[in-house]
């Protein structure tokens, strides 16, 4: 199994598929291209498979290593690998496109097959970013992921898709300058972009600093956090429905934290985690408060994903070991229930074309399948025991309590807040009497949109029903990362106080 190059297969097969989908597609037949983007998607995801059956989890080292010589003058790689947390990633990106597929079978009608392909390629790179060991191969990924979704948002949007879609790219590209000039300094300390030697790399506390804002400003952008988070809405509210999905499941940015600002920038991620952590809470505070005043039912998840990805950034800026096993597990979990929700709402839109919550109400009643999956996506985005939704936002808190119980208890008003304004929406959609005429004729879930939210919705249940298979693949790389966190990567001739750990250590006294 080893000998079988299965990372770069989940890179390369959904890309061949999408070149394979644009050159025999046809607006006057789109059936072949959506069952070759079927198939491509299904042996995508079936490859991943393997990722999981042959895991070693007890190794936090990297798994299923392929390397190489890409461009030697530069010590350039093609180097793949994944660890616990990158391989769960991996097969999300993958189950996400095989989800997105179904989804979209008849939703696109013009362009199918661009639409199809543009998905296939961003699923490739996707899957780039999450496994790339090399600098230069994992920029060169990451940016890339903006050209398939600047042109699904710009192409398949609504009628403010071109704006919508100029913000996202230039917001993602401003932070991407600043991450590619953080890899050029460290290719000149390192003459290298392996980026296991840049984790060993000895750095100065100045330049860890700038380093560090570097990263943050290429992904606090990508996951999207407070202030830097307005592209958000305007893009769910424009994107088309599978767009939508695959950004409430993108988590290049909280990834990239966990792969770069960590373990390269330990003394700095320590000096600004108070900073990170201020942000994060009032993310969840503040988002959860905006999402109660929309009604319009996808600006409001986009806000919820805000605040759940606040979430994210704490527990990862915690720098306990609950605390990141909870930020690894909500961004798996919060993948299966935001992809969910916003598949919900798209057949919704399929069938009344607006998603504004007061064109509906008591679609129960002529929906009654269709509001028992909203019904558990919506307590699993609560929080509600038994979901996936709740697993990862315990952990974070019981981490957020550990590290200092009023940050926690700041954080468990996410509980709160999220009941808010997700039962405020359930409510006033599902239920009551029916709000109109176009809502009594409204046809319940088929069999494809049925087996689509059966799938997540099964996933949901296992992950808060059984999460120790997942935190059992991540324990030891999360705690392997805390380990490298730990360390000063000061040089021992350079005189620095060690301010980021007094600063942290502060934090950590009760009260």
């Amino acid at each position: 199994m080893h000998f079988i190059p299965l990372l770069s297969l989940a890179i390369w097969i959904p890309m061949a598929f999408g070149v394979a989908i644009l050159a025999i597609g046809s607006d006057a037949n789109p059936m072949p291209a959506r069952w070759l983007a079927l198939a491509g998607a299904a042996l995508s995801f079936a490859i991943t498979l393997p990722l999981i059956a042959a895991f070693n989890k007890h190794s936090s080292s990297m798994q299923f290593v392929e390397r190489i010589n890409w461009l030697p003058d530069f010590d350039i790689s093609y180097h793949l690998g994944v660890d616990g947390i990158s391989m769960w990633l991996t097969v999300l990106t993958a189950f996400t496109t095989l989800i997105v597929v179904l989804a979209s079978w008849s939703a696109i009608r013009t362009r199918c097959s661009q639409y199809l392909a543009s998905f296939m390629f961003l699923s490739g790179l996707m899957v780039g970013v999450f496994t790339s060991l090399d600098g230069m191969l994992f920029f060169i990924f990451f940016e890339a992921t903006l050209i398939p979704m600047y042109l699904l948002i710009g192409s398949w949007g609504g009628k403010d898709r071109a704006m919508a879609a100029f913000r996202f790219f230039f917001f993602s590209l401003g932070g991407s300058l600043m991450l590619l000039m953080a890899m050029l300094y460290l290719f000149h300390r390192s003459h290298t972009f392996d980026l296991a030697a840049w984790q060993a790399l000895p750095l100065g506390f100045t330049a860890q600093v700038l380093l560090f804002i570097a990263f943050f400003a290429a992904f606090a952008v990508k996951v999207p956090m407070w202030p830097i988070h307005t592209w958000l809405p305007q893009v769910h509210l424009e994107a088309p429905t599978g767009a939508s999905v695959v950004l409430g499941m993108l988590k290049l940015g909280a990834y990239g934290f966990i792969r770069f600002s960590l373990p390269v920038t330990p003394d700095a991620a320590h000096f600004f985690a108070p900073t990170i952590i201020v942000l994060s809470l009032i993310a969840v505070i503040y988002a959860s408060l905006v999402a109660l005043a929309q009604t319009d039912m996808s600006r409001l998840l986009a806000y919820s994903a805000i605040a759940h990805m606040g979430l994210v950034t704490l527990g990862i800026f915690l720098f306990n070991q609950i605390g990141l096993d909870g930020a690894i597990v909500q961004m798996i979990s919060y993948g299966f229930v935001s992809g969910a929700m916003f598949l919900g709402i798209g057949m919704l839109w399929e069938r009344m074309h607006t998603r504004s919550i007061h064109a509906y109400g008591g679609v129960a009643n002529v929906m009654p399948r269709f509001a028992v999956f909203m019904m558990l996506f919506s307590m699993a985005n609560v929080g509600l025991p038994g979901t996936s939704g709740f697993v990862g936002e315990f952990m974070v808190i019981m981490g957020a309590i550990k590290f200092n119980f009023w940050i926690g208890a700041l954080a468990c008003t996410t509980l709160v807040l999220s009941a808010s304004y997700t039962l405020w929406m359930y409510k006033r959609t599902i239920y009551g009497p029916l709000g109109n005429d176009r809502v009594a004729e409204l046809p319940d879930l088929g069999t494809r949109e049925f087996v689509t939210l059966g799938a997540l919705a099964i996933l949901v249940l296992a992950v808060g029903v059984f999460p120790k298979p997942l935190t059992d693949v991540i324990e030891p790389a999360a705690d392997n990362l805390l380990k490298q966190v730990s360390e000063s990567k000061q040089p021992a001739d350079e005189q620095v106080l060690p301010v980021a750990r007094a600063v942290a250590d502060k934090a950590r006294e009760p009260g």
